[in-house]
């Protein structure tokens, strides 16, 4: 799989330099979908960016997503018919948009899509993410048919976590890439 096909998916604010988002793009290649506002998110927005994203990569691609990057990848999910272009999704830190004290920053996105994702997923989050409760990112791995991955004690899983370059976040990513793409495992059915 070619690191372009590494799809980023910051969330609100983009993700800094320290970040592990930013510390992968740079070591590995990976490519980062950049959004026209991050500082005021509008859902369809970015459902739409992503798309185009996503059309344009050769093969199936593998999403990993950081905070409001979960959420709009269940989000573009639930609407796009080109699903088959996602192989896989690391998820990290949802943020629970639904809240009361969350939902007026980011009002458009809200509720959250609470769908079964056409492809596998991984959520890893912290048990003392200020942004979610644990039972509720739990929640949304349940219901989006994603693996959950508990993190232990390390925020909202971002540059102030002290991650660095998230080793072990990284190895769940290559699991998923080495997953075979849904195109092709089609065609071998079709074959």
């Amino acid at each position: 799989m070619k690191p372009s096909n590494i799809l980023i998916l910051p969330g609100w604010q983009n993700s800094g330099p320290d970040h592990w988002q930013s510390r992968w793009e740079r070591a590995h290649g990976y490519q980062r979908v950049e959004q026209h506002d991050w500082m005021h998110p509008l859902r369809g927005d970015w459902i739409a960016q992503l798309e185009e994203v996503l059309l344009s990569c050769d093969e199936p691609a593998v999403l990993v997503a950081h905070s409001l990057g979960c959420i709009h990848t269940a989000a573009w999910a639930a609407h796009s018919k080109n699903t088959q272009r996602v192989k896989g999704a690391l998820l990290v830190a949802p943020p629970d948009v639904e809240r009361e004290d969350i939902r007026p920053m980011l009002s458009s996105w809200a509720p959250v899509p609470l769908q079964p994702l056409p492809f596998p997923a991984l959520v890893f989050a912290s048990s003392n993410d200020p942004f979610c409760a644990p039972a509720r990112a739990a929640q949304f791995a349940a219901a989006w048919g994603a693996t959950y991955m508990d993190a232990g004690a390390r925020g909202h899983l971002n540059a102030e976590s002290g991650l660095g370059d998230w080793p072990e976040a990284h190895l769940h990513l290559q699991c998923l890439q080495g997953l075979p793409g849904t195109s092709q495992t089609a065609a071998r059915a079709a074959s």
